[in-house]
C-alpha cells in the first residue's frame, strides 16, 4: 500500500459514520465522542426591596430604618429617603428572596410598632 492510500484509510476510519463505526468496513476501528457536561451553580433570583412614600411617616424614622434594617451609612440612607420622598418609591436594597422577604416584614413591623403607615414591598429584579 502506498502512503496516500494509508492516509485516506486512516481519515475514513477516524471520521466514522453515523453509527460511530469506521466507514472503511474492514478496519473494525470504532470512534465515539465523549462529551463532558459541566455543572454550573445558578445564582438565585434577586428581589428589589422598595419603600413607598406616605404623608405621615417622618423622614428621620425612614433614615433610621434604612440604617438599622438595611445597614446603610447615614449619607446613603438620607439620599434614599429623599429619593423616596420626591419620587413616591425607591429601592432600599436588592437581595435573594428570603432575605428580601425578611426585610419587608421587619420594616412593616417596626413601622406598625411606631404607629406609622410606611409600606415596603419587593419585586423581582
Amino acid at each position: 500500500m502506498d502512503d496516500e492510500h494509508l492516509k485516506r484509510r486512516f481519515l475514513i476510519a477516524r471520521a466514522g459514520n453515523a453509527d460511530g463505526n469506521g466507514a472503511g468496513g474492514d478496519s473494525g476501528t470504532a470512534t465515539k465522542r465523549r462529551t463532558q457536561t459541566k455543572t454550573r451553580t445558578q445564582r438565585p433570583p434577586m428581589y428589589k426591596v422598595m419603600l413607598l412614600n406616605d404623608d405621615y411617616t417622618p423622614m428621620e424614622f425612614v433614615v433610621e430604618l434604612l440604617k438599622s434594617v438595611f445597614h446603610k451609612p447615614h449619607a446613603e440612607a438620607t439620599r434614599i429617603m429623599l429619593y423616596v420622598h420626591q419620587n413616591g418609591m425607591g429601592v432600599a436594597g436588592v437581595y435573594p428572596f428570603e432575605v428580601a422577604e425578611t426585610k419587608v416584614r421587619t420594616v412593616e413591623e417596626l413601622s406598625r410598632q411606631a404607629e406609622y403607615p410606611l409600606k415596603c414591598v419587593m419585586e423581582k429584579e
